[in-house]
């Protein structure tokens, strides 16, 4: 598809990024990398090499020696590695090199003026130039990283999102191939990983995704890690961003896929949907009060811990939330302990809001309704005792 896209001519690079390590597949060889195929748009195209760090072993085995000063260097040669007779010429005595030397008389007196050219007390050496080590960038990255490590449940950066990419790997995709003020464009930006990158590096850039609740993780995103407004007049003038065609009625949910409207519908009230959608027993997301542990927020698995805060969220696609909706979700709320939980739907039956009723003044347990129409107008009910709710 690229080759159709860009032309077979503008294939420039196969990259593998090892993104886990070593586990047991007693059937195939274990698959332990990702593939980055890289392009260009033909023509002149931004390029700017990547080095990664001197290993200790390599600094101890190349760079021996210290100036007085304590800057530590090693030693080059400075002849030519092809004939070059008018670089033939004595340097301080010392005699030319068979092929001539690599550098013309006023650039050996520039750097003689510098320092950078060590002397032999025998006239049949060479001299040889200082390459300092505070100097260098490092070893060219090559078309194989093993330095960047995956997203794991503890990372700082996890949000969750199944396919999400380590900041570092798209930082250094950015910054390898655009320049300050380029546009970057990412036509399948899950949680927008590209787009913080891009933003961090002093890029412009467009995000497109087809997941309304895709597009809502990477508003917050952008918010929380970038300190951006989601406001028209700051996008104007560069300093902020905007969200083009969400869903803006009802029609338009009605139409999504259930598990979509579902996860629309738990971003929106500030919730995390849940990652499995196959038994959820009755609960398809949680609200996190500020004063919940953050650790617990990132946890793999969830379900039947009842020392953490947290609020259900139940959401239903049909026309109208029943009585038997309300049931089920009240028995889940009781399996998790729950006090309070959020039911999402277009619309409630009279007998849904007298269940919903009945459950609050026999329990305690209180179930707030919430109708599409509110979310979208942002009418949403306030929360109990003024507690905040952490999107």
């Amino acid at each position: 598809m690229l080759d159709q896209i860009f032309g077979q001519n503008q294939f420039l690079n196969e990259i593998v990024w090892k993104r886990t390590g070593a586990r047991s597949d007693a059937k195939r060889w274990n698959q332990l990398h990702d593939t980055l195929l890289v392009y260009t748009g033909g023509g002149e195209y931004a390029w700017n090499p990547q080095f990664e760090e001197y290993s200790e072993d390599y600094i101890a085995t190349k760079y021996r020696f210290t100036n007085p000063d304590g800057r530590i260097y090693r030693l080059d040669n400075m002849t030519s590695p092809n004939p070059r007779p008018n670089m033939m010429y004595e340097w301080k005595g010392f005699p030319s090199p068979a092929k001539g030397w690599r550098y013309s008389r006023e650039t050996m007196a520039e750097l003689d003026a510098q320092g950078r050219i060590w002397y032999p007390d025998d006239k049949t050496k060479r001299p040889q130039l200082k390459r300092y080590l505070d100097e260098m960038h490092g070893i060219p990255m090559g078309s194989v990283w093993t330095d960047i490590d995956p997203i794991n449940s503890q990372a700082l950066e996890r949000l969750g999102y199944p396919t999400q990419k380590p900041l570092a790997l798209l930082e250094r995709i950015v910054r390898a191939s655009s320049n300050e003020n380029d546009i970057v464009l990412d036509a399948f930006c899950g949680c927008g990983t590209a787009l913080v990158a891009a933003q961090n590096l002093k890029r412009q850039w467009i995000g497109i995704d087809v997941s309304p609740t895709a597009c809502r993780v990477m508003a917050k995103r952008l918010k929380k890690d970038c300190g951006l407004k989601e406001d028209e007049k700051l996008w104007e003038i560069g300093r902020g961003f905007i969200v083009r065609d969400l869903p803006k009625t009802e029609a338009e949910l009605r139409k999504y896929p259930a598990f979509e409207f579902e996860n629309w519908a738990v971003v929106a009230l500030g919730g995390i949907p849940n990652k499995v959608q196959v038994g959820d027993l009755g609960i398809d997301g949680r609200i996190y009060p500020v004063s919940a542990i953050p650790e617990l927020r990132v946890k793999e698995h969830v379900e039947m811990d009842f020392m953490d805060v947290w609020y259900p969220i139940q959401v239903k696609q049909t026309d109208k939330v029943g009585r038997p909706d309300i049931d089920a979700f009240e028995t889940a709320m009781q399996r998790a302990k729950r006090k309070l939980g959020y039911f999402v739907g277009f619309d409630f039956t009279g007998d849904a809001l007298f269940e919903i009723d009945r459950f609050h003044r026999q329990t305690g347990c209180e179930i707030k309704p919430l109708t599409v129409r509110e979310i979208l107008d942002e009418e949403i009910a306030k929360y109990p005792k003024g507690e905040k709710i952490c999107p």
